[in-house]
């Protein structure tokens, strides 16, 4: 096993265990691999926009981050909507509400 480093959606490093022959890590199959590429990145999102809604300092503080953060929320939900994932880890419908909750904080 090795650890490698992955950043998270804010670029954010953290570590994780992967076997030594793979070069591409990946948690899952491809298709689940992609969910849980969604589901990392929503997490992250909702994470800081918790802490902003706190007061708290967060990564969403900044302008830039929050274009980033709805313009990928938006593009989860697409791909929920369009079927290309049957979704087990992501409801639709929670990430439509931190969507909406982001805009209207933000609009």
């Amino acid at each position: 096993m090795k650890i490698s480093l992955g950043r998270d959606f804010f670029g954010r490093v953290y570590d994780r265990l992967s076997p030594n022959a793979d070069l591409s890590p990946k948690w899952y199959c491809d298709r689940c691999s992609v969910e849980k590429n969604l589901q990392r990145d929503f997490r992250d999102i909702k994470g800081e926009f918790e802490k902003l809604t706190k007061g708290e300092a967060s990564a969403l503080g900044h302008a830039d981050q929050i274009g980033r953060a709805k313009l990928r929320l938006k593009e989860i939900a697409a791909m929920l909507a369009a079927d290309a994932l049957k979704p087990a880890l992501l409801k639709p419908e929670e990430v439509a509400a931190l969507a909406r909750a982001l805009e209207t904080r933000h609009a």
